[in-house]
């Protein structure tokens, strides 16, 4: 090798990259092209809502307390149906099927470890979802990186979350979307949509959608978290209603102040609600009556529940308020399944649609779906009679086989086990229609001797 030859091959292995993509995207990259003008660049038409959430603020009721991602999780009622959806959705089960001429099959593929074990080497895939799920319904959107072994494959290597915060959505001149990322360690860098995940909610616009949380359900958001303040200090003012001290002079401020410090000092608090209070000087307890107002405070918080509910898609039944009856109907298995109907299915079908749209290229057969069927099964009774139909019976046809009942209930397969059952049992044999007569199926008495017989 010439010295010259040697330079260059030296020169190319202090710029970092591949040289294959350097070269691509110094003639070809979004940088040349001028599609994307500025990576770094600073948006100008920041609406109040993302201003508010990137300073880490929030939206501000009218009762109010800021109502963001932080301050909702203090909520019960928003703690318990984001945890209720987002485990739901993290203990399902998210197979990699193949259509075939008569429907579809399951097949083994890497994918599968990716979606249901481990989508990145520090996360496990039932915390991945949660995450994703949780992400969507606090900030109305959710993203994961789809990690890629190389520039040139279209394989996936693993999945990434990232926090909706740290990912900006944004269209070039060309009005093509991308996707700015800021990681935790590191340098910021732009992906395309083929490498993106990206799960909206209703209202998306095209880059964003608003979070269910903050622009919903903010006013009931922020009136649970004024009521759970109030009746705090309603009990650690020893859970008696406002009262006056009256003393039959003037007093001066100071005086005034010192009373106030001296009497909240020795009996607030419920650990000294009972104590006897000791009055000199003419001074006197006035009691004030409670308001109608302070005596709807737990209607308010009943209220403030159902809206929450109804926002998130969650009957209140679900998150322990059992005050009123569902008309799903009664029994595990009904509400089950209309869980599943009106709530899960807006999240799993965005997830099926998006990851399949992402991963397979478009003349592949295959494709992943979330698998319910787990949740949806009803008592062990009941299960066992379906189970038991769908087996056949005599007379009556089978539609599953001994073994994909076995497969069900999660057993080993048995021999001949794979036969549909058609509604006839081979060993019976064919059976006459006709009654014999008495005298060729009655058994004879013991000992009565044959006709004829001498």
């Amino acid at each position: 090798m010439s010295k010259e030859a040697f330079a260059n091959a030296q020169a190319r292995a202090r710029v970092p990259g591949s040289p294959v993509l350097n070269a691509w995207r110094a003639q070809h990259g979004p940088e040349t092209t001028g599609r994307i003008n500025n990576l770094n660049e600073t948006r100008q038409s920041l609406t109040v809502q993302e201003l508010a959430n990137i300073i880490g603020g929030g939206a501000i009721s009218n009762a109010g307390p800021v109502v963001n991602e932080t301050t909702a999780t203090k909520v019960s009622a928003v703690y318990a149906c984001v945890a209720l959806i987002a485990g739901a959705i993290s203990t399902l089960p998210m197979p990699v099927y193949e259509r075939t001429p008569t429907g579809r099959a399951r097949v083994e593929h890497p994918y599968w470890w990716l979606l249901n074990e481990q989508p990145e080497p520090d996360v496990s895939a039932a915390v991945f979802w949660e995450y994703m799920v949780a992400a969507r319904l606090f900030y109305g959107d959710c993203f994961a990186e789809i990690v890629r072994p190389s520039f040139r494959s279209n394989g996936v290597s693993a999945f990434r979350a990232h926090h909706p915060l740290r990912v900006f959505p944004f269209r070039d001149s060309a009005g093509d979307l991308w996707y700015r990322v800021q990681p935790l360690v590191g340098a910021e860098y732009v992906l395309h949509p083929a490498d993106m995940i990206h799960v909206p909610s209703l209202g998306y616009d095209g880059i964003r959608s608003p979070s269910p949380i903050t622009y919903a359900a903010r006013q009931a958001v922020g009136t649970s978290l004024a009521a759970a303040e109030y009746s705090a200090r309603f009990f650690s003012n020893g859970a008696r209603p406002d009262f006056a001290l009256m003393t039959p002079g003037d007093i001066t401020e100071e005086q005034a102040r010192l009373l106030r410090a001296t009497w909240g000092e020795r009996h607030s608090g419920v650990a000294n609600a009972h104590l006897p209070a000791v009055l000199t000087g003419g001074l006197q307890v006035k009691e004030l009556t409670m308001t109608p107002v302070d005596a709807q405070i737990l209607e308010t918080s009943k209220w403030n529940l159902e809206e929450i509910c109804r926002t998130l898609g969650v009957p209140p039944f679900m998150v322990g308020s059992t005050e009123k009856t569902t008309s799903w109907g009664s029994g595990v298995e009904n509400m089950s399944r209309g869980f599943v109907k009106f709530t899960l299915l807006r999240d799993l079908v965005k997830f099926n649609q998006e990851f399949n749209r992402k991963l397979w290229p478009t003349r592949q057969r295959l494709f992943v779906e979330f698998d319910v069927s787990g949740m949806e099964r009803g008592d062990l009774q009941g299960e066992n009679a379906a189970l038991r139909i769908a087996m056949g019976s005599a007379g009556t046809p089978g539609w599953m086989t001994p073994n994909e009942v076995r497969h069900i209930k999660l057993l080993p397969p048995i021999e001949g086990g794979d036969v549909l059952f058609s509604g006839v049992n081979p060993s019976a044999g064919a059976a006459s229609t006709e009654p014999a007569s008495p005298t060729e199926t009655a058994p004879k008495p013991a000992g009565q001797p044959d006709e004829g017989a001498s």
